[in-house]
């Protein structure tokens, strides 16, 4: 095992999540990849005996389901199709799971989560505490999105970034996504032969031009952007995460054995609260700011109704809202303290004449520092 490998592997010594892309579990006629899933089971078996607690967020519902349904490209011609294979396919997936599991004398145990189920807090909150208790009774859970209930406006798109919301959720030392490529280029290795692996990243900025939405093999629905956005997600939660050739036998095996990949290092956690902002797909709006309240935000001071220049969105108190800066990048997000029709009543203002205008005394902040978090 080569340094940077054991570094990740120490880190990932309690709990670890691993994502399985569709294209490693399903063929492309549909067919399971038999032979290679009950490696991956062999793989997890040995990590669960030497005491690794092992979560799964496994794809491959729909392309199961659509194979046994008969549906025209894979099942994601429609809307209605998708959700179709994937109330067929999720059965499949889970009892194939059961009995290759079974077999090592472990327990598979199934969790089916929406956007929502990650986004809201409470909710948030319920399904970490169920994840917990599954580990606790050492089975293993295994999640996948509920295609079967999601719609288009509202849904992942693509395990990636649900497995890294699950491994903030459950505190995961470190996350490993099993991909039909073995890491990040400089470039797309498909079409450019000088295109070289990049073994190691510590500042995702810095590669975020090199990602394509492209999935190699056609079957998945994420591709490398999806990646980096997993990749930043983990980051603030302080999971470092590792982009692995899946296809080959014994894939976990094979990356502790040859460190093959790119790892995304990360830094110590946000809080709790504050990784979970910081992970959100969701916004109920976006403000936009100024210099002067972009240097504060910075300076980790909260965020003033003075430094707002416009507001978009109809949000509540409460609602999570990007902090867009002067030149439009999102700077940072955060849990606003007031209603959209208030809020575009003082944007602009100094504290000392929102009384005023709003009839009643203004809160401490637009958003406060505690309840901000920068990107």
């Amino acid at each position: 095992m080569n340094p940077r490998t054991a570094a990740f592997a120490a880190r990932a010594n309690r709990r670890l999540v691993v994502k399985v892309g569709s294209s490693l579990l399903v063929e492309p006629d549909g067919s399971i990849r038999a032979e290679w899933l009950a490696t991956l089971v062999q793989d997890i078996a040995a990590r669960r005996a030497a005491g690794q607690q092992i979560i799964l967020v496994s794809s491959g519902a729909i392309a199961l389901g659509s194979r046994r349904l008969g549906l025209a490209k894979g099942g994601r011609a429609s809307l209605e199709d998708a959700q179709a294979a994937a109330a067929v396919g999720q059965i499949l997936l889970a009892s194939l799971y059961a009995e290759l599991l079974g077999q090592h004398g472990l327990t598979a145990a199934q969790m089916l989560v929406t956007l929502g189920d990650l986004e809201d807090r409470r909710r948030y909150l319920n399904a970490a505490a169920t994840i917990e208790r599954l580990l606790a009774l050492n089975t293993i859970p295994i999640l996948n999105e509920n295609d079967s209930v999601a719609t288009e406006e509202i849904r992942f798109g693509d395990n990636d970034r649900l497995a890294a919301r699950v491994a903030q959720a459950a505190q995961a030392n470190a996350l490993i996504l099993l991909s039909d490529i073995d890491g990040l280029y400089t470039a797309n290795p498909h079409a450019d032969a000088n295109a070289t692996r990049i073994e190691t990243v510590t500042d995702i900025a810095e590669v975020a031009h090199m990602a394509s939405r492209d999935s190699a093999s056609g079957m998945g629905s994420g591709g490398m952007v999806a990646k980096l956005e997993a990749a930043r997600i983990a980051h603030a939660a302080g999971v470092p995460l590792a982009i692995v050739a899946g296809k080959p036998l014994h894939p976990l095996a094979a990356f502790a054995r040859t460190g093959h990949g790119t790892v995304f290092l990360a830094p110590d956690a946000l809080t709790a609260r504050k990784a979970w902002l910081a992970g959100r797909l969701l916004v109920a709006g976006r403000l936009h700011i100024d210099g002067g309240a972009a240097n504060a935000l910075a300076a980790k001071r909260s965020l003033l109704a003075a430094g707002i220049t416009a507001c978009e969105g109809d949000f509540r108190r409460g609602d999570a809202v990007e902090i867009l800066a002067p030149d439009g990048a999102t700077l940072a997000r955060g849990l606003v303290s007031y209603d959209s029709a208030d809020l575009a009543r003082i944007a602009g203002k100094r504290s000392d004449a929102i009384a005023a205008i709003l009839g009643y005394a203004p809160r401490a902040a637009v958003v406060h520092r505690d309840q901000l978090v920068m990107l």
